[in-house]
C-alpha cells in the first residue's frame, strides 16, 4: 500500500507540472523496448542503473518499403559521486528516405533520495542535430524535366537544443515526465524559399510497477504518454513478465498505430539481448512486413554491492 501511495501522489505531482505546458509538434524517433531504456526520452534516467552501462539498437520500421525509416542509436550511461550523479550521451542516426538526421546529446542527472528505497532524479539534455535531406537523390522527373523546386538540399548542420526531465523510481516501479527538446529550430533549404518546422517540443509522461505473481514470475505493466500539437495525442500500453530472472516476454499496444511483441534474454548480471516485432494496424500494413528492433545492454559495475536483481527497467 505504501508504494501505491507514492505512486498516486507521484502521478498528481507529474500533473500539476505537466498541466500548463503548451503541447506542439512530434518528430523524435519511436521505441518499443523504451521499457529497458529510457535515456533518449529522459535525461533524468542515466545513473538509475547504478552501473555503467552501454546500449545500442537498431529499428527497421516498414520493411520491405524502399526508404522505410531506420534508427540506430547508441547510449551510455554512468553514475558518479556516490551514485547520486548521473552523466550520459546519447548519438541517434535516424533515416527516411532522403531524410537523415544525426543527433547527439550530453545528459545529467542528479538524485535526491526520498526514502531508502525511493528516489527523485532531476535531468538535464543538451546536444545538436545535424539535418540534411538531399533533394535530388528522390529523381524529381517527368519527362526529362527536372522540377526546379526539389533541386538541391535541405541542410543544416548544427541545430542546438536543451531538454529536461523528472524521474521518480524504487526498485518496483517509476514514473518519468520529460521533454527532450525545448527550442523550436526550423530548417531552410539553401536555393529556393523554402522552409518547415523541423524539431518541436513534445512531453513524455511514463509508468511501471512490477508484481509478483510467484517465486519466479514477475509481472509488469507500463505505459506511455507523448503529447504533440500537430499530431494525435498517443499512448503505449505493455505488459511484460519475466520468468525465473532471466527471460522477458510480453507485448506492446500503441494507440491507432500498431501492436508487438517484445522478448529479453538477460544472459548475465551484464549482458542483455532484447528484440521487438510490431505489426502496423493501419493501411500502411498492406505494403510492409513489420518492423523490426534489436536491442543490445552490457552494464559495469563499479562495487560487488548486489542492487535489485535483475534490474526491472
Amino acid at each position: 500500500m505504501k508504494i501505491l501511495d507514492n505512486v498516486k501522489k507521484a502521478v498528481f505531482a507529474l500533473l500539476m507540472i505537466s498541466g500548463p505546458m503548451h503541447v506542439i509538434g512530434q518528430q523524435d524517433p519511436i521505441y518499443s523496448q523504451y521499457i529497458f531504456n529510457m535515456q533518449t526520452i529522459n535525461p533524468a534516467y542515466v545513473g538509475s542503473w547504478q552501473t555503467m552501462g552501454f546500449t545500442a539498437l537498431s529499428r527497421n520500421q516498414w520493411v520491405g518499403i524502399t526508404g522505410h525509416p531506420t534508427t540506430q542509436t547508441f547510449s551510455f550511461q554512468t553514475p558518479v559521486i556516490s551514485q547520486n550523479v548521473g552523466v550520459g550521451l546519447d548519438v541517434i542516426l535516424d533515416q527516411l528516405g532522403s531524410e537523415r538526421r544525426i543527433i547527439l546529446n550530453l545528459d545529467y542527472s542528479y538524485r535526491i533520495k526520498l526514502s531508502d528505497p525511493t528516489s527523485l532524479r532531476f535531468g538535464l539534455k543538451g546536444g545538436f542535430t545535424n539535418y540534411n535531406n538531399d533533394l535530388a537523390s528522390l529523381r524529381p522527373f517527368q519527362d526529362n524535366i527536372p522540377d526546379p523546386v526539389l533541386l538541391g538540399a535541405i541542410d543544416n548542420k548544427f541545430m542546438p537544443n536543451v531538454g529536461f526531465g523528472l524521474f521518480l523510481s524504487s526498485p518496483k516501479y517509476y514514473l518519468s515526465l520529460s521533454t527532450p527538446k525545448l527550442f523550436q529550430n526550423k530548417i531552410k533549404e539553401n536555393t529556393v524559399n523554402f522552409s518547415r518546422m523541423s524539431e518541436t517540443r513534445e512531453y513524455y509522461l511514463l509508468g511501471g510497477i512490477v508484481f509478483d505473481l510467484s517465486d519466479r514470475i514477475k509481472f509488469k505493466p507500463t505505459f506511455m504518454t507523448k503529447a504533440a500539437a500537430g499530431s494525435p495525442f498517443q499512448y503505449d500500453l505493455s505488459a511484460n513478465f519475466l520468468l525465473a530472472d532471466k527471460f522477458w516476454i510480453g507485448g506492446i499496444y500503441r494507440s491507432g498505430d500498431a501492436v508487438g511483441v517484445i522478448a529479453q534474454w538477460i544472459i548475465s548480471s551484464r549482458l542483455r539481448v532484447g528484440y521487438a516485432y510490431d505489426f502496423t494496424l493501419t493501411d500502411m500494413k498492406y505494403y510492409h512486413v513489420g518492423v523490426h528492433e534489436l536491442m543490445i545492454s552490457y552494464e559495469i559495475a563499479f562495487t560487488k554491492k548486489r542492487f535489485a536483481s535483475p534490474r526491472y527497467f
